[in-house]
């Protein structure tokens, strides 16, 4: 009898997990997905009326978005938990695992709302709008589009098109149109690259994690890819072609940046064929390639633009 109760006290069993903890919350807010947030500093690239105070207003918009996508993540997480815990992944996440109580989700979805949404109105009434819209959009997005096959990528593109807004329309810089069209490709690219993904590496459970994926098949969304691809690769050159592009940054050699796009889509869809694609924000973080291609393409592109403009203000 003594021995039997010395082994129970030796061999208590698995502990419960902690709740709340700091890793959990912070796994709740998805910082990682923070590098989509980057599309606000798009604008800010390609201005041609760069100041100190400009800049760090599109610093202050990005950490709004920041803010407010991180609790538009806490509110999808409390509405899929339940889809969550039916993926091979996705059930670890913090709401589906149940380490993070409700109670507390709430509270930082409410404190991220407050502080991101106080943040754009300091950046401006406009700033606010688009967050407000964001906000909006992601509902509806949760509370049904997502099962509509088609309209849920192209309200994921939207989410992508507000970032571009943010950090030119919000912060007072003219947007391209044909920047705004190109970054609309991109994002409809990288959502039906997700969806392929999602479809590849859940197969006959697809639809019990997301029900729309019963809507799609591997060849109508490489189709999709396709499509999309040469869209990206059609609009950023002619982006870089158009007269009004020319006419402001004085200069055509943009077109030579358009070989790092083209490499980029590349890479992308070549790792979603071999199996290795999923969500668009680690890839970036994660593939060398591909990081080494978005650092390359932005320094070309400073490189052209502020190097010509600091030529001609010499001369």
């Amino acid at each position: 009898m003594v021995q039997l109760e010395t082994l129970r006290d030796k061999n208590p069993g698995p502990e419960p997990q902690k709740k709340n903890t700091i890793k959990a919350i912070a796994q709740l807010v998805r910082p990682r997905q923070w590098v989509k947030n980057s599309f606000v500093f798009i604008g800010l690239l390609f201005t041609q009326n760069l100041s100190q105070h400009l800049i760090i207003k599109v610093i202050i918009a990005a950490v709004a978005f920041c803010l407010v996508s991180s609790a538009v993540y806490v509110m999808n997480d409390f509405v899929d938990r339940r889809y969550d815990r039916n993926h091979p992944i996705k059930c670890k996440r913090p709401l589906a695992s149940n380490r993070v109580t409700l109670p507390v989700a709430g509270l930082i979805c409410a404190l991220f709302l407050l502080g991101g949404f106080l943040l754009g109105l300091h950046v401006s009434k406009i700033a606010v709008g688009i967050l407000v819209l964001y906000v909006a959009q992601n509902i509806a997005y949760t509370k049904g589009l997502k099962r509509v096959v088609l309209i849920d990528v192209f309200i994921i593109a939207l989410g992508f098109m507000m970032r571009i807004l943010m950090g030119t329309w919000g912060v007072g810089i003219p947007p391209s149109e044909w920047l705004l069209l190109c970054g609309f490709m991109v994002a409809l690219f990288m959502g039906f690259g997700k969806r392929c993904s999602e479809l590849n590496e859940l197969n006959a459970d697809a639809g019990l994690h997301r029900p729309v994926l019963e809507r799609y098949s591997s060849g109508f969304l490489n189709q999709l890819l396709g499509i999309t691809a040469g869209g990206v690769i059609f609009t950023y050159s002619l982006y870089t072609l158009d007269s009004a592009t020319v006419a402001l940054h004085h200069t055509s050699d943009l077109i030579y940046t358009v070989p790092f796009v083209i490499y980029g889509i590349f890479r992308y869809l070549y790792l979603i064929h071999e199996g290795e694609a999923g969500d668009p924000s680690k890839l970036v973080t994660k593939d060398g390639h591909l990081i080494a291609v978005v650092i390359l393409w932005v320094l070309c592109v400073l490189w052209i633009l502020k190097l010509h403009d600091l030529v001609l203000g010499v001369f």
